[in-house]
């Protein structure tokens, strides 16, 4: 089966039971031909054994040394590693002591020496319509271009850049380039202010930022050159800045200070011989934030990274030669990084690349671009999945999405209608999907199906499996394994080629916030379950729970339920104080176009938990709003949905994607209030 109606055996636990409970309400709002679709199977795609899953994920972690010699050769290195681990100073984990490569050679030269050289790279999408098609040999050729105006800039090995630019080609060109030359940057997400972009271009020490006169989102102009001018005033280390003209907005240029991209790229014909890098070198460092306190530089290195994401794409969606692979992210987050940029190029794919919002300027963009460019594999986010649920099933109905194989998800767990509808309106029951979890930490998936080495049945919701190499473990407060179907902290055992080298400039950080809870064992913050069949169910972050009645509950299992209802497209929960239960829920959803919320559709969404989850995780108040607060890479700020809501300081929201969406929430209380007080 590609899933199961089954989602346990045994004795299963009070959450678990939950869990079941919102796909069994998913499964009573499909149709009786939905429901037939359960039981189908998917093609050549799916292995319905994990044979050879198990045996290689067995050989990973009994033993690591021969597993990671054998998987690291999916790269070409300039000399061999002496060992391939080295712990001595645990947790700082280093891999491939003493390898020597470069992440632009295996990216670009190795294929442009094949039959890859005029192969496309990167098909590049506007808003507009325009496109544009690199090839790998092309892609080369602008590389070595802008290496060379990085020497001639004064830079070196060691040195680092900081890049601020849209979703356009040369994003990974500056990437790419930086890496020839053992360059480290940073790229920042170009939807943060310049305060944010002030930080991180001073805890780096970038020497030089790349940035755009413009970028086109959603039919806006966004004018980053004033944004970046506004950081570098607050930045003390930047010494140029070049500029990318991009949508032909008026820009002022400092002299002798700022660039044009094209000027100083002029020469097309030049070749920079690559830096043989140090496996442990620092090729990136991408600032993460969690709820307090100044955001943590990330820093990965050059060999262990890369070895990482190479084979993690290449064992969840099991790409071919010919396909096209579509990561819908920004290149501003880990997943650009790492599924955009470096391990499609690394592989040798060709990857489809759009700047713009994916529901603009109709919302069957997305659908659009699938069937234009015939993409295989589709890598997004529920988030994105939702948002496009709410149209309805007529957009993606008018365009043919049969190239599509493989469909994947990131950012967070997947509820059970989301995926549903993925697996059914987008991929027609044919196209496994591929639920990848990880972080910025991790460097790559850590826990996901893998289609390349037999992933099995797939249960809507589940992470399913960990990636060879990962050994994770659930935990309760005090360290212990919990059983089967319980609740816990997620942790893993031991370190793998992936994980990040350290935080920039902040070693004691490093170890206390992902090392200390659990010594010895990385930790991450969230909460997990492991079923009877060993399958992983992601709930979220940890400091995302209510205790109602004495009940800890998280977020995500009101949410799921919430969704699960065929009139609601998202929802997003947290809690407020209340005397008697302690704490009590408080909801704000989003509706499926052709519904009105009202009296009667709460009173059908309390009816419909109180019967199938119990009384206990009933919403209290259930708020109808068009958007709620989301960070750009799409997760809900629910802390801000809370500090609005209870009337406090929300806290630091420069990732909050839409400020409108706060000034519409508090409405929506005002509203609620309003109605009570009559």
């Amino acid at each position: 089966m590609l899933y199961e109606e089954s989602m346990s055996g045994g004795q299963a636990h009070t959450t678990f039971e939950k869990l079941k409970i919102c796909f069994l309400l998913t499964y009573l709002f499909m149709t009786e031909t939905d429901r037939e679709y359960i039981s189908l199977p998917v093609d050549e795609y799916v292995s319905h054994h994990r044979g050879r899953y198990e045996s290689l994920h067995r050989k990973s972690i009994e033993d690591a040394d021969e597993f990671w010699n054998e998987h690291a050769s999916i790269l070409e290195w300039y000399s061999k590693w002496d060992r391939v681990l080295d712990d001595t100073k645990a947790p700082f984990f280093r891999w491939f002591i003493n390898g020597k490569l470069n992440v632009s050679y295996n990216a670009l030269d190795r294929h442009v020496k094949s039959h890859r050289r005029n192969k496309a790279a990167f098909i590049w999408v506007a808003e507009s319509g325009a496109e544009k098609i690199v090839t790998y040999h092309g892609l080369l050729k602008r590389v070595n271009a802008f290496a060379k105006a990085l020497l001639d800039a004064g830079l070196k090995k060691g040195d680092r850049i900081a890049i601020y630019l849209p979703m356009i080609i040369e994003a990974p060109v500056v990437m790419l380039a930086a890496a020839r030359i053992g360059v480290a940057f940073t790229l920042v997400f170009s939807g943060f202010g310049s305060n944010s972009l002030a930080e991180r271009i001073s805890d780096c020490g970038a020497k030089v930022v790349v940035t755009a006169d413009g970028a086109n989102r959603g039919g806006k102009l966004i004018e980053l050159k004033k944004i970046v001018d506004d950081a570098v005033e607050q930045a003390t280390t930047v010494e140029e800045v070049i500029v990318v003209k991009n949508t032909g907005n008026k820009v002022e240029m400092v002299e002798g200070r700022d660039y044009w991209y094209h000027e100083v790229t002029k020469d097309q014909n030049v070749f920079v011989e690559p830096e043989k890098m140090d496996s442990n070198d620092p090729l990136y460092i991408l600032y993460t934030s969690g709820t307090t306190g100044k955001p943590k530089g990330v820093v990965h290195g050059n060999g262990g990274y890369s070895v990482w994401i190479s084979n993690t794409l290449k064992w969840a969606f099991n790409p071919q030669e010919d396909d096209r692979w579509w990561c819908a992210a920004d290149i501003g987050w880990v997943t650009g990084h790492s599924y955009i940029v470096f391990a499609p190029l690394l592989l040798g794919l060709t990857s489809i690349m759009y700047e713009g919002a994916i529901n603009y300027p109709e919302p069957d963009r997305m659908w659009e671009i699938i069937e234009k460019y015939g993409v295989n594999l589709l890598y997004t986010s529920p988030t994105a999945i939702r948002m496009l649920m709410r149209y309805g099933d007529a957009y993606p109905g008018k365009h043919d999405l049969s190239s599509l194989r493989v469909l994947g998800t990131v950012g967070e767990p997947i509820n059970p209608a989301a995926w549903h509808w993925y697996f059914r309106t987008i991929g027609k029951s044919k196209c496994p999907i591929v639920d990848t979890y990880w972080q910025t930490e991790t460097g790559g998936f850590i826990i996901s199906p893998a289609v390349d080495l037999g992933i099995g049945s797939l249960k809507p919701g589940s992470a399913t499996f960990p990636m060879p190499g990962i050994d994770p473990v659930i935990l309760d407060e005090e360290g212990k394994e919990v059983p089967v179907g319980q609740k816990g902290f997620i942790a893993v055992r031991k370190p793998w080629p992936g994980l990040m080298l350290g935080l920039n400039n902040d070693p004691e950080r490093y170890k206390a916030v992902y090392f200390s809870k659990y010594p010895g064992k990385y930790f991450n913050g969230d909460y997990a379950m492991k079923d009877s069949d060993g399958y992983y169910w992601l709930l979220g972050r940890s400091d995302e729970v209510m205790k109602v009645s004495g009940h800890r509950i998280g977020t995500i299992e009101i949410e799921d339920a919430l969704v699960s209802f065929k009139e609601i497209a998202e929802a997003a929960v947290f809690s407020k104080p209340d005397v008697v239960k302690g704490e009590a829920i408080v909801a704000f959803v989003i509706t499926r176009q052709g519904f009105s919320p009202g009296k009667e559709m709460t009173e059908k969404l309390k009816k419909g938990i109180r019967e199938t989850m119990g009384p206990i995780l009933v919403p209290d108040e259930i708020h109808y709003v068009g958007s709620v607060p989301k960070t750009r890479s799409g997760k809900i700020m629910r802390r801000v949905l809370k500090a609005v809501y209870t009337g406090q300081v929300p806290g630091d929201i420069s990732t909050l994607e839409n400020e409108a969406s706060v000034d519409e929430i508090k409405e929506a209380i005002e509203s609620l209030r309003a109605q009570t007080k009559r």
